[in-house]
């Protein structure tokens, strides 16, 4: 879960886009990584939101069949974080003496993957790893398992988060865009976000209050083939 160090979003971020594929071929490292290690997992419990793709994954690849999950709130959208992670869905499995695996996506400030510990370990576990794909090296939590350290911090958007992401990003653009290509001009120069035009389109339809000049640019291009 990216853990953004700032209630207040800055003008400018440096973002960059996890594609599907780079997904995959990280999780296939993280599994080649735990399987090296001797570590057989008996269970494996995702971080939602943002471990459930991966945790899912590693199943697959490393023949687990236990997979469970806890949900825990740091941030909204766009970077926007609360100031405490805050565990919205507790365990509801029985882990005593189990060897577990938590997984999430991104060890970020590592506030997520410090209390979820914290909540796993009143279960009594017989142990637990934990696991993510991209560790960043302004963490104070140390995990077991990385697919890739992340040196230079930015915010990371996955395949899976890509409308939220965005929407939050296009909603704290001031002035408000006055086209799509202007939007899209504003993510690349401020953000590092390059998007299509279809597919930003389909970001700007899901939005609950779209900018009122966009929203007829939109409606102005919409017979265009």
């Amino acid at each position: 879960m990216n853990d953004y160090q700032d209630l207040h979003m800055p003008e400018q971020m440096r973002c960059e886009l996890i594609s599907w594929s780079e997904t995959e071929r990280l999780c296939q490292r993280l599994a080649g990584l735990i399987r090296e290690s001797g570590y057989r997992p008996d269970l494996v419990i995702a971080i939602g939101r943002g471990g459930y793709v991966p945790a899912r994954l590693l199943c697959d690849y490393l023949n687990i069949m236990g997979l469970t999950s806890i949900k825990i709130e740091h941030y909204l959208s766009g970077a926007n974080r609360q100031e405490e992670a805050v565990i919205r869905y507790p365990l509801k499995a029985d882990i005593r003496d189990l060897r577990v695996l938590l997984v999430d996506d991104v060890n970020d400030t590592g506030d997520t993957l410090e209390v979820a510990m914290q909540h796993l370990q009143a279960f009594q576990p017989g142990e637990i790893r934990t696991a993510v794909m991209h560790h960043k090296a302004v963490t104070h939590f140390k995990v077991d398992y990385y697919a890739r350290k992340i040196i230079k911090w930015r915010w990371l958007i996955y395949p899976w988060a890509v409308n939220e992401d965005v929407s939050g990003f296009l909603q704290r653009l001031t002035p408000a865009p006055g086209s799509l290509e202007d939007a899209r001009k504003l993510l690349a120069e401020r953000f590092n976000i390059e998007i299509s035009s279809r597919r930003l389109r389909n970001i700007y339809a899901f939005l609950d209050r779209k900018p009122e000049l966009l929203s007829k640019c939109m409606q102005a291009g919409s017979g265009r083939k």
